[in-house]
């Protein structure tokens, strides 16, 4: 059952992408992919969907203005990410402009020059494509300051959606899920994840350190409680991951 604040609408999202959608994200409630074009219903969509707006920022000028810009002993690299924020990130209720802007984020943070180099020989272009898709479709999940989860859909669960969406088994699932929290496992990387990530408002944070626990994660506001926001997880989140995984296709693949 969908949690709606009464204040958030409903209407539906409709999104046209720059690359195809794999068409199985529609095996999910309220989501519908045609190709390029990605049509979600919130009240079917989301577990708790209590607020309809984001802060985004122009991709362009994060390219421009902060990915090149390195950290010095006076100004860190989070440091550097929220002034950008503070100085360039506008609220906006409009969701297509959000997934928008994660996809060319995360087409950029999962590019395929990173194969050769970040030492996982069993993560294939193909796995870079569901990490791409379902790290957009996350964007949506949203953090308050105060560290309340007001919007909860089944992409918070990466293991449990992608299984569902692309057919895999909880070895890849898992796999993958590592790569995504991971920031491709070393410095470099960690740094451009969070240069990147000021495109949608924030710094990308988990509710787990391991594939296991499958507790998730979410862009959330530089200064957002994470001590409220682990206690409001661990309220919904096994229930929640059941019903993602009921959708998974059992007998041959739709």
């Amino acid at each position: 059952m969908t949690i709606i604040d009464t204040t958030a609408t409903t209407t539906a999202i409709t999104v046209v992408l720059p690359e195809p959608f794999e068409e199985r994200w529609s095996r999910l409630p309220g989501i519908q992919v045609e190709g390029r074009r990605i049509t979600i219903d919130p009240a079917e969509y989301f577990f708790r969907f209590e607020s309809n707006t984001w802060l985004v920022a122009d991709w362009e000028l994060v390219k421009s203005q902060l990915l090149e810009v390195d950290e010095t002993t006076e100004s860190a690299v989070e440091q550097l990410a929220l002034d950008f924020i503070k100085a360039h990130a506008t609220s906006t209720s409009d969701a297509a402009r959000v997934l928008a802007t994660a996809y060319e984020m995360y087409a950029y943070l999962f590019r395929e020059e990173h194969l050769a180099s970040f030492g996982l020989p069993k993560i294939t272009t193909e796995h870079l494509r569901m990490l791409r898709e379902a790290a957009t479709l996350m964007a949506l999940n949203k953090v308050e300051l105060d560290g309340h989860i007001s919007n909860v859909g089944p992409c918070w669960f990466f293991p449990a959606a992608t299984s569902v969406v692309f057919d895999l088994d909880d070895e890849t699932g898992g796999m993958l899920d590592e790569v995504y929290h991971g920031g491709w496992f070393n410095e470099h990387r960690r740094i451009e994840a969070i240069k990147a990530h000021a495109a949608l408002g924030g710094r990308l944070v988990h509710g787990c350190q391991s594939v296991p626990d499958q507790s998730g994660g979410v862009v959330a506001p530089y200064g957002a409680s994470m001590a409220n926001f682990r206690d409001d997880l661990a309220q919904f989140k096994a229930g929640w991951i059941d019903q993602v995984y009921a959708h998974r296709v059992t007998g041959p693949a739709a």
